[in-house]
């Protein structure tokens, strides 16, 4: 698999994602510059967390019109993979790679402290490495995660399998008005969603973060595992 991950002025989890990157597949992934105009042959690319650009304007908007985003767009057109986590999300968002638009988190307050999250649709690349309704463990670390969307648009999600994870409590019970459960207040505890070809993924969670044993968990391998087994050349 060869993998891509983009960094942006104000990027500070890009070293995370290479890592767990690396460990899963054994190679070294590229880093790709924001000002980049062109891609090398790649199977992924990974936007990672931060806060691209300060976060000024409103978080990932300035980012969503780096120079290569254009070429993420044609990558994404072509049916190439891309994941975004965090701010990386918010830049697919905000690049309309990805439906919605993530808000301040209810009660106005930045989240640093783990989460769960439930799998909806395991038949993607991004989810295959669990099992359909598998809870894990996620560490979250934003201010701007509260997933909206017009309620068609929310309908259409669900209608076609694209809410890909959902904030939950540890037992797997989700309930969008549980502040434990959902802790930033996501419509429909909605926490990762999926492109209509569902070779894009956005989620807000750090599942790069729990890769490595030494770290006292890999709750976030099947991710990873999942995208080699889907896309090893």
């Amino acid at each position: 698999m060869k993998a891509g991950v983009v960094v942006f002025p104000g990027t500070n989890r890009e070293r995370d994602m290479v890592q767990a990157l690396r460990l899963v597949s054994g190679k070294e992934p590229a880093l790709l510059w924001h000002r980049d105009t062109s891609l090398p042959s790649l199977d992924l690319i990974v936007l990672p967390g931060g806060f691209s650009f300060g976060d000024y304007l409103r978080s990932g908007a300035m980012g969503a019109h780096s120079p290569i985003m254009r070429e993420i767009k044609t990558f994404a057109e072509r049916g190439g993979h891309v994941l975004g986590v965090c701010n990386g999300f918010q830049i697919l968002t905000e690049a309309h790679l990805l439906p919605g638009a993530l808000l301040r988190n209810a009660g106005m307050r930045f989240l640093a402290q783990d989460g769960f999250l439930r799998v909806e649709n395991n038949a993607t690349a991004f989810t295959r490495g669990w099992k359909e309704g598998a809870v894990f463990r996620a560490p979250l670390a934003h201010g701007d995660g509260n997933y909206t969307a017009a309620p068609e648009e929310l309908d259409r999600l669900e209608d076609e399998g694209r809410v890909a994870f959902r904030y939950a409590s540890a037992a797997g019970q989700v309930d969008a008005n549980n502040r434990l459960s959902n802790p930033n207040g996501s419509q429909r505890s909605i926490a990762g969603v999926l492109s209509a070809n569902k070779r894009v993924c956005g989620l807000m969670p750090h599942p790069e973060n729990l890769v490595d044993p030494d770290l006292g968990a890999t709750d976030g391998v099947p991710l990873f595992t999942g995208l080699l087994e889907s896309l090893v050349a």
